[in-house]
């Protein structure tokens, strides 16, 4: 929590002002999580101060929300690509990504749980960036990385406007982005460092190495191929569902005959949705 309220501090995120009637002050809670690695163990603890955003209202604390979110099939296309051309993809993570996103509007928050200010208690805190949870957060972000990555010489994808691209004479370089998670390769290993030093100039970065793990596909790049599994995905939904389960050629006998169970009892759609 103290690492979270310091990292809060360094991007210069708020400052007190008093406390007024007219004020839509939104709270805040603390949310813990463990981070994980491919293989399901345990490498981080987390702790994020989130807004309470349902208590934003439209037209006041926020406008636009809507941010482009990369999809799986391109994500696969950009795998393909980069093993056709002969070339590894990286990956790299921005560190409280959405507190970078710059806002346009007036958003008041409380101040964090077990840390309010001894000498101003009834303070509220008046935000200059982006808090976790707020629903602008996603759309300010990206536009903060768009406007970056534009300036720097990419293009961004026609159909897939989380691609972006730089071309060099005959190299290129492409870079596709999940929020916070960003993987980007380049048959030229000199735009992919000058790539690594301009996001670290201008955001505080943690660097993956070589693409392992992306959007629960696991990645593993040889010379003669690149292979992907879902294995972690599968364990996490069979652990989820409590199903003990083994491993089988085919996903259901090919002789089994089905037909409506008229009084079985009704099922969770949510649940079976999330199973499928």
């Amino acid at each position: 929590m103290h690492d979270e309220l310091n990292q809060l501090t360094r991007n210069d995120m708020w400052f007190l002002v008093p406390k007024t009637d007219d004020m839509n002050v939104i709270g805040t809670k603390w949310v813990f999580r463990n981070k994980m690695d491919e293989y399901g163990n345990i490498v981080r603890n987390k702790a994020r101060l989130v807004a309470k955003s349902y208590n934003q209202e439209e037209g006041i604390d926020f406008d636009e929300t809507y941010a482009p979110v990369a999809r799986l099939e391109v994500v696969r296309l950009l795998l393909a690509y980069a093993c056709m051309c002969n070339f590894k993809l990286h990956q790299m993570d921005v560190k409280s990504a959405f507190l970078n996103g710059f806002l346009n509007e007036k958003v008041y928050v409380s101040q964090p749980p077990g840390f309010e200010d001894h000498l101003y208690p009834n303070h509220v805190f008046k935000l200059k960036k982006d808090l976790y949870a707020l629903k602008q957060a996603p759309r300010k972000w990206y536009e903060r990385l768009r406007n970056f990555l534009l300036s720097k010489g990419y293009a961004r994808g026609v159909v897939d406007k989380t691609l972006f691209i730089r071309k060099h004479e005959n190299d290129i370089i492409l870079v596709q982005v999940y929020v916070d998670d960003i993987i980007f390769g380049s048959n030229n290993n000199t735009l992919c460092e000058e790539f690594v030093v301009a996001m670290q100039g201008e955001f505080e970065m943690s660097m993956m190495g070589e693409l392992t793990c992306f959007l629960g596909l696991q990645v593993k790049q040889l010379k003669h191929g690149t292979f992907l599994n879902q294995s972690k995905y599968y364990f996490v939904l069979l652990k989820k569902f409590k199903m003990d389960c083994k491993e089988a050629a085919t996903p259901i006998a090919t002789n089994c005959l089905l037909d409506a169970d008229e009084d079985g009892q009704l099922v969770d759609s949510t649940k079976y949705r999330g199973l499928n």
